[in-house]
C-alpha cells in the first residue's frame, strides 16, 4: 500500500449530515458535495439558534453539533490558526471524511491540533511530511521544541531542494529523513500514534491535487487501526525497519 491507497481506501466510507434548520444549507450542501458526504435536511422552527447537525456512519449516530460551528469550519477562511474548541470539534465530527480543495491554511489548523496533542501527551510517536526540506527548515524550531519531551519520538520527512539534507542534519532531538520518494513530496500528513493511548491516536494525510495550487485532497482520523497503519507504513517504508 501506498499514501495515496489510504485516502482511496478512506474515500470509499460513507456518512450522513442531517442539519436540523429552517430551511435548507447551501454552504453545507456545496462543500460537501464532492466529498464521503450525504446531506439531508430536516425542518426545524426558527427558534433563532440556527439549528444544529448530526452525523451518522452506516445509519449509527458518531456525533452532533451547531450548524454554526460546522459553517465557520468548513468556510474559506474563516478557520484560524492553531488548536481551538472551534477547530478541534467539527474535526472530531468530520473525521473519516475525505475533503478536496482544502488549502494550506486549514491544513494547518488541522496540523496544529494534532502536534498539540503529541505535545501535551508527552510521549509516543509523531510523524510528519513537510514535502520538502524548504518546508521542513520554516517549522524546524517548532518541532525541536515539540521533540523535547523527553518520551516523544519526533520524526520529520521531507524531499531535498534548495535546502540540502546536510543543513538540517543537525536538528535537535528529532529524526529528519530526506527521502526522494515522489509520494513524499505529493502528501502532506500528520500521524501520532497516541503513546500507547488510543483515545489520542490520530492522523492528517493530504494528496497535493492538480486542480488548483495549493489544493489538496485526503482526511483525517481517529481511528486507532487507520493511524497504526499509517505509522506501520511509514516506519517500514522509509528506513526504521
Amino acid at each position: 500500500m501506498m499514501l495515496r491507497e489510504f485516502v482511496d481506501e478512506v474515500a470509499s466510507y460513507r456518512r450522513t449530515i442531517t442539519v436540523f434548520a429552517p430551511a435548507p444549507d447551501e454552504t453545507l450542501e456545496r462543500y460537501f458535495e464532492t466529498r464521503n458526504v450525504t446531506v439531508e435536511h430536516e425542518p426545524l422552527p426558527d427558534d433563532g439558534s440556527g439549528g444544529f447537525v448530526v452525523v451518522t456512519r452506516d445509519g449509527e449516530f458518531v456525533g452532533s453539533l451547531a450548524r454554526s460551528a460546522v459553517r465557520e469550519f468548513v468556510s474559506p477562511g474563516e478557520v484560524g490558526f492553531g488548536p481551538n474548541e472551534g477547530v478541534r470539534l467539527p474535526m472530531n465530527l468530520l473525521a473519516d471524511t475525505t475533503f478536496v480543495s482544502f488549502d494550506r491554511r486549514k491544513l494547518l489548523a488541522a496540523t496544529r491540533e494534532i502536534e498539540d496533542r503529541a505535545y501535551r501527551q508527552g510521549r509516543g510517536t509523531l510523524r510528519s511530511g513537510f514535502q520538502t526540506l524548504s518546508r521542513f527548515a520554516t517549522e524546524r524550531d517548532r518541532y525541536e521544541s515539540i521533540a523535547s519531551k523527553s518520551d516523544l519520538d519526533v520524526h520529520a520527512y521531507a524531499r531535498p531542494d534548495r535546502t540540502t539534507a546536510q543543513s538540517i542534519s543537525e536538528t535537535e532531538n528529532a529524526t529528519v529523513h530526506a527521502e526522494e520518494a515522489e509520494e513524499i513530496a505529493a502528501h502532506w500528513f500528520v500521524v501520532f500514534d497516541g503513546g500507547g493511548d488510543d483515545r489520542q491516536a490520530c492522523a492528517l494525510l493530504a494528496e497535493e491535487v492538480a486542480s488548483g495550487p495549493n489544493s489538496f485532497r485526503g482526511f483525517w482520523t481517529y481511528d486507532a487501526e487507520l493511524v497504526g497503519d499509517i505509522d506501520a507504513y511509514l516506519r517500514e517504508s522509509y528506513g526504521e525497519e
